[in-house]
């Protein structure tokens, strides 16, 4: 297991189940407040979660069926075509993206390449070339037992309808959820 630190803690592990969220460049606003209290990882992930589930503005180029799509097709391509993970559940939303996967192969052979290769082809149909597209950092998440895999699953799943953009997690399209691909 690899352990490094850039502004968050990451944890490399192959063949062990993982949650990953990462972000268009520049979703988050800059006048976001914070409680005083330190927050948990973990609670702190929930209100940054909350704030881009909520925003209104900033890039939402994820709302963009055809950029929605071509991140579905990557993702399902990192697993079948690429055996890069196992895929779990997934949900593309408006500004970010949630995964929970087993990596067949260390992060910088998965992530690296689903996000290098998504912000090339996205910012291409943008006519953005050479913008930043993703955040450069993401989340990540050691999943600890079979119960909170489920957990998170669900989580995940459910994220749309918490966000209010549908009334049911099977309707959103962009979500494993979808036509039940979140069955694996």
């Amino acid at each position: 297991m690899t352990h490094y630190e850039r502004r968050l803690p990451h944890w490399d592990l192959v063949g062990h189940a993982v949650f990953v969220t990462f972000r268009l460049h520049g979703s988050l606003p800059a006048s976001r407040v914070f409680p005083p209290e330190r927050l948990t990882s973990g609670k702190a992930f929930v209100a940054i979660d909350r704030i881009l589930d909520k925003a209104a503005s900033g890039p939402l180029y994820l709302r963009m069926p055809e950029i929605a799509a071509l991140i579905v097709a990557s993702l399902h391509d990192g697993e079948q075509r690429f055996h890069r993970y196992q895929m779990h559940s997934f949900a593309v939303m408006p500004n970010h993206v949630h995964l929970l996967v087993t990596p067949q192969v260390v992060a910088t052979r998965w992530l690296g390449p689903l996000k290098g290769f998504t912000a090339h082809e996205a910012n291409r149909m943008l006519g953005l070339t050479g913008q930043p597209f993703w955040q450069d950092e993401s989340y990540d998440h050691l999943v600890r037992s079979d119960a909170e895999l489920e957990r998170i699953r669900e989580y995940i799943e459910s994220n749309p309808v918490k966000a209010g953009l549908v009334a049911a997690p099977e309707s959103w399209q962009w979500s494993s959820a979808h036509n039940g691909e979140g069955a694996a």
